[in-house]
This record gives structure tokens, C-alpha cells and sequence, in this order.
């Protein structure tokens, strides 16, 4: 099994595990099988590039399947190396992203049907993108899969169809020419060093601006420290380290308040912008999307919050950036007062008038400007669950993998200039405070009495599943699975909006791999 830890220790690094140390341990630990081809590189390990997490996953099937012995600092010094040395760009992985951030709200399917069936059935699609490999290569794979996991088609009900002529026959060249193996990027030399402006939103938290600081130290690795405030009042600070791996992949291991903490995040080209995703080691779906910014970078707005403003109403908003100087503007109808204020800071008091023009807007401050920032609206005409369709997961009960929950957020929506919902012109008003409560999604739900024993949904939209194993008071003593209506109600204007999503409450995930 790779473990949540195992990954944690691979890519955090410790001193020891220094840059200059890899070709000499790739000669070592790699050569006996790899041949060096006399000029620098190796057969096979030259023919594919992968993020910090493949290279992870290539190491321990190496030690798995073919009994290479690395200690955890000859891992980690591996893992550096062939990420800085046979990675991918940043461009590369956009659009497949979310499997690395652990996005808990992501949809993910192949571009045809046949690369789905033949591939995101067992793994996610995403796995296949964050790779690219020679012709030859990508041939391997198939037949490794073939040898691996002989009888995987079969019980994918696959019988239907010749699985394996179209795997070798036509996959084989399509992946090729989606995914050819290319130039490996030199790997970034930025300076990530200083105090960085931060901005996000975790779900059933909300949203969040801080600051984060990084500062050298030996192995190339990187102090890091983030104090987050939340709209809601409440704070958070992490501490650890991280380091920057290729052209431009940031991972950290943080610690806070007893809680283990990984931040994916992805560079610019420019070095002055971090995005992605933070998490909790050990319940990913917990956690924020990110955005930081260098704070003697270029002026900008970074992020608006709460984003959303009912006419005839006022908030307060929390504008975060770097070089905010000048007077703020959200546009005709609404006026914001300047209540705090730093560089990197702008709290406001921000009203909109009764007439004010409903719809997105752009927000800015002095000469910086933000598009879309903003939504002025003059009532919910819809409500939308988010995820729509999920998973969570039994856990804990003395076992070894703790529960996975679940976390929904009740959306609000307007009808767009066509008056009808449902359309392309529907306008996104954002999150909603809510209450929630869940119910039996179907008859045979309500046979099996999964709303009680599956588990709970809290204030926050937030879903703890039952415990692992083996339910004596169910029928036949079945597991606390289930499948589960989840309801979101919000009050608008004196009126009720209802929305409902789905939730499959499962077993554990037994095999969790970096990469799903």
C-alpha cells in the first residue's frame, strides 16, 4: 500500500537528500537494469517524464516488484532528482491538476470513450495525462498491464469487445500522439524566498487571506510558515518545509494545531505566483484552494470576499493583493468604505443600493483590477448542491484508515438575461450559508435504513460517515454503507430554496496511491 506517510516522507525531504547526490545514486541503485545509452541517459528511465508523485510511484514499484533496496533518504534524493531532471512543465499538467491537489470536487473522464473504458476504469484519467513517453514506451505500458493484471478487462465486464487489438492496436499510437515524450523543462532556478499574500477558500470554512513565509535552509529544502484568518474569525497557522521540484512544482509538509497538512501547488512562469491546493494528510478532502503571491511582486487584486452582495444590503469584504494603494471601486450602485488597510489587505464596508445593476463585476483598487470578481444579485432563483455526486468513506473503529468524509457547500444561482434556469447565461452568485440534513436516496435506502446508520452531516455541510466494520444491527449485519440524499436549504428574502445532491457512503480505500 502507498501510504499517505510513505508520500509525505518521499517529497518533504531532509538535508541529506541533496540535488548532487542523484546522478551518482541513479548510477548506483538504477544502472544494474537501466543501461547508460553513453550519453547520460538510461533506457526506459529516458523515455518517459513524469510530477514528483509518478517518479514516487516508479521508486516503490521498483522496490515492490524488483527488490531495489533505497533507504527513505535515497528515495527522497531520487524522487528530486528525477523530478528536476525528466519532469513536466506546469503547462503539461493543467487540466489534470485536481488528482494531484486531491480536488473533492472534480469530474474526470478520457476524451473518447474508448480511452475511458480502456483506462479510467480502474485509475483516473488524470494518472494517464501527468505522464508523457516514447511510442516504444507507451507500447510497454500496455503489456505490463497485461502481464500486472491479466484478468483486469475481464471483470470490467470487458468481454464484449477485442480489448486487447484495441490497446495495442489503437491506443498505443493515440496515446503516443497525445502525449509524445518531448523536451524535459530545465528545472526552475526562482528564488521563492520572502513573504508571500495569500488568499483561498476552504469549503464549510469559507474564505481565508494570510500571509505565508519562506526562508532557505540547507538541501535546497525551505522554512515555511502560513497564518491564514478566515471571514468567519477563526485562525489558522502551519508550519514546515517545502521545496520546489522541476520547472515549477511546489510541495510542503506542514504541521497546525495537532493536524498534519500537504500544500500542491504549481509556480508561474514568472515566479511571483503559487496556486493550487492545501490539505490534511490524512482526510484530504479537508481542506482550501490557494493562491499566493510574492509581495514585492507587481500590484494586483488576488481575491474578493465574500464574493456575492444582495441589493439593498452591506457586508464586509475583505480584499487581498499586493501593492493595493488607491481608492476602491466595485462598480455603479455599490460604495465601499475603507475600514482597514495594508499593502496587502483591504478590509471595506461595502453596500449596494437597491437599484444597483445585477451580475458579475470587476473590483478594483487604484489601477489593479479584478474581473468577475464580484456578484451583486437580487435573489436566489436556484440552488445547487456541490459536489452534486460524491463519496465518503467508513473508517477508524480501531482500525488502520480513518474515515473519509464528505464536504458540500449549498451554491446559489441566478437566471440569466433569458429568465429561464438551467442555461448557459444562469449567472453563479457563489456559497450560501445553509442547513443541511440527509435522507434515504432511494427505496432500497429505506429498506436498509442507511440515513441511520451511514452517518452525519453537520452544520457546515460537512459529512463524518459511520464507523468500519460490520454493523450487528443492520441487515445480514452489513457495513455502515450507504446511499444518501443530501439536502441543502437556504433561506432567501423570507423564502425557503431547496437543493438536493448524492452521497455513496462506502468501504475504505485500501490501496490510496498518490496519484488515484
Amino acid at each position: 500500500m502507498l501510504s499517505g506517510a510513505l508520500l509525505v516522507s518521499a517529497l518533504a525531504l531532509v538535508p541529506s537528500a541533496k540535488a548532487a547526490d542523484g546522478p551518482a545514486l541513479l548510477e548506483a541503485k538504477c544502472a544494474s537494469c537501466h543501461a547508460e545509452n553513453g550519453d547520460g541517459t538510461y533506457t526506459r528511465i529516458d523515455e518517459g517524464r513524469r510530477t514528483p508523485e509518478g517518479w514516487f510511484m516508479t521508486l516503490v514499484r521498483m522496490e515492490r516488484n524488483h527488490d531495489v533496496k533505497l533507504t527513505d533518504d535515497e528515495r527522497r534524493t531520487l524522487v528530486r532528482h528525477l523530478a528536476d531532471t525528466r519532469g513536466l512543465t506546469v503547462a503539461e499538467t493543467e487540466g489534470s491538476r485536481y488528482i494531484l491537489e486531491k480536488d473533492p470536487v472534480s469530474w474526470d473522464e478520457g476524451p473518447t470513450q474508448e480511452l475511458t473504458e480502456m483506462c479510467s476504469r480502474c485509475h483516473s484519467w488524470a494518472r494517464v495525462t501527468l505522464q508523457r513517453r516514447t511510442k516504444d514506451d507507451w507500447d510497454k505500458l500496455m503489456h505490463f498491464h497485461l502481464g500486472q493484471f491479466p484478468t483486469a478487462e475481464y471483470q470490467a465486464l470487458a468481454r464484449d469487445r477485442a480489448w486487447w487489438d484495441i490497446a495495442q492496436n489503437q491506443m498505443v499510437d493515440e496515446l503516443a500522439e497525445r502525449f509524445p515524450l518531448g523536451e524535459a523543462p530545465d528545472a526552475s532556478t526562482a528564488d521563492l524566498s520572502g513573504t508571500w499574500a495569500v488568499a483561498g477558500v476552504q469549503r464549510g470554512q469559507g474564505p481565508y487571506h494570510g500571509t505565508m513565509s519562506v526562508a532557505p535552509k540547507d538541501g535546497g529544502m525551505l522554512d515555511v510558515s502560513v497564518d491564514l484568518t478566515y471571514d468567519n474569525g477563526t485562525t489558522l497557522s502551519q508550519s514546515g518545509t517545502g521545496m520546489l521540484y522541476g520547472a515549477g512544482e511546489w510541495r510542503a509538509t506542514l504541521s497546525g494545531a495537532g493536524t498534519d497538512y500537504r500544500q500542491v501547488l504549481a509556480l508561474s512562469e514568472d515566479g511571483e505566483t503559487l496556486t493550487g491546493r492545501w490539505f490534511e494528510t490524512e482526510q484530504d478532502v479537508i481542506g482550501g484552494a490557494m493562491t499566493a503571491v510574492k509581495t514585492d511582486a507587481a500590484p494586483r487584486v488576488v481575491a474578493v470576499a465574500p464574493t456575492h452582495l444582495r441589493q439593498g444590503a452591506s457586508t464586509r469584504v475583505t480584499v487581498t493583493g499586493v501593492g493595493l494603494d488607491g481608492e476602491p471601486d466595485f462598480g455603479e450602485g455599490v460604495t465601499a468604505t475603507v475600514v482597514e488597510r495594508t499593502p496587502e489587505t483591504l478590509v471595506l464596508d461595502v453596500a449596494a443600493d437597491g437599484a444597483a445593476q445585477t451580475g458579475p463585476r470587476g473590483v478594483s483598487v487604484g489601477g489593479q483590477s479584478m474581473e468577475d470578481a464580484f456578484v451583486v444579485y437580487d435573489g436566489i432563483d436556484r440552488l445547487t448542491v456541490e459536489p452534486a455526486v460524491t463519496f465518503a468513506r467508513v473508517g477508524g473503529n480501531g482500525g488502520p484508515i480513518p474515515k473519509v468524509p464528505a464536504q458540500f457547500e449549498a451554491i446559489g444561482w441566478m437566471n440569466g438575461p433569458d429568465g429561464q434556469p438551467m442555461t448557459e447565461d444562469d449567472i453563479r452568485i457563489g456559497a450560501m450559508p445553509a442547513e443541511w440534513k440527509t435522507d434515504n436516496f432511494d427505496a432500497t435506502a429505506a429498506a436498509l435504513e442507511d440515513a441511520k446508520y451511514a452517518g452525519q452531516i453537520g452544520d457546515g455541510g460537512l459529512f463524518t460517515p459511520g464507523p468500519a466494520g460490520p454493523n450487528p444491527a443492520r441487515v445480514k449485519g452489513t457495513n455502515n454503507v450507504g446511499n444518501l440524499s443530501v439536502i441543502a436549504s437556504v433561506f432567501d428574502g423570507g423564502r425557503e430554496v431547496e437543493a438536493t445532491g448524492q452521497l455513496y457512503v462506502t468501504v475504505q480505500r485500501f490501496v490510496d496511491p498518490p496519484i488515484r
